[in-house]
């Protein structure tokens, strides 16, 4: 009997949904994260009769045929590329990406990796890093003595000093984009990978090549909507519980055929 086989792939499919919710409700507040959806397809068929064939009675062409799915798998988490609410903060290091872009950080090995989470802040060397110490590509460094902060829309970065009338300019954040941006790897942290799949990075300035613009003193919020995963969860757990259902069912069908007499 296929169900008992088919109903588990449906239960496991299910859980994968149900895994990928918990993920999203749990970052309900972390910076710039955005949604992820599970995706399914249809097991291969079991083909009893193709249609298109033709009867050996009569010569006719069958015209569905009979063909017995073996279950669902799941084929992609998806990122949703939704961008999330920007709130302010007043920092004078923290950034939000208005539109598409994300900041590009230099990892340990020497890796670049890319992030939209903008709460930056200054190493004991001046030096700007992410809030795991990751500096910020091109590295800025700001200098002793520095009053205030101002970045404008397309990442120039101004230092104010208390002798200084003009200010000083120490650099400007660049914004990386991709062709595929959901091919990114996530690694956590907020940062993800450039791989085959997104291609590679495509850097510019903030408001050029289609990249958004950076908003100083803002943060970009989590994109993820919990009364639509209560939904999903809701939908994930009846599934699970019918598809255990059809193997209760056909439990009792095959312990019905064994006391047969």
């Amino acid at each position: 009997m296929k169900a008992l086989q088919i109903a588990a792939t449906g239960m496991s499919a299910q859980q994968t949904r149900v895994e990928v919710i918990s993920n999203n409700l749990a970052n309900m507040s972390t910076t710039g994260y955005n949604a992820r959806r599970a995706e399914f397809a249809d097991l291969h068929y079991q083909q009893a009769t193709r249609p298109g064939t033709i009867t050996a009675t009569d010569g006719t062409v069958v015209p569905a045929g009979i063909q017995i799915g073996l279950g669902a798998r799941p084929t992609a988490v998806s990122i949703s590329l939704a961008q999330g609410a920007l709130s302010a903060t007043g920092g004078d290091l923290d950034l939000a990406i208005d539109g598409p872009g994300y900041i590009e950080v230099t990892l340990p090995s020497g890796l670049p990796a890319y992030t939209r989470d903008g709460a930056l802040k200054r190493s004991p060397d001046g030096l700007i890093v992410t809030s795991d110490g990751y500096p910020v590509a091109p590295e800025i460094t700001i200098p002793d003595g520095t009053r205030s902060l101002t970045i404008n829309g397309d990442g120039e970065l101004y230092a104010y000093f208390d002798d200084r009338v003009a200010p000083e300019l120490l650099g400007r954040f660049d914004l990386a984009g991709f062709t595929n941006e959901k091919g990114l790897e996530a690694i956590g942290s907020n940062l993800f990978l450039e791989t085959n799949a997104s291609g590679p990075a495509l850097t510019a300035a903030p408001g050029q090549d289609g990249l958004g613009t950076l908003r100083q003193g803002y943060l970009e919020d989590s994109a993820v909507d919990p009364v639509r995963e209560i939904t999903e969860l809701i939908k994930a757990q009846r599934g699970y519980e019918l598809n255990a259902k059809v193997i209760t069912a056909a439990d009792q069908m095959l312990g019905a055929t064994v006391q047969l007499r």
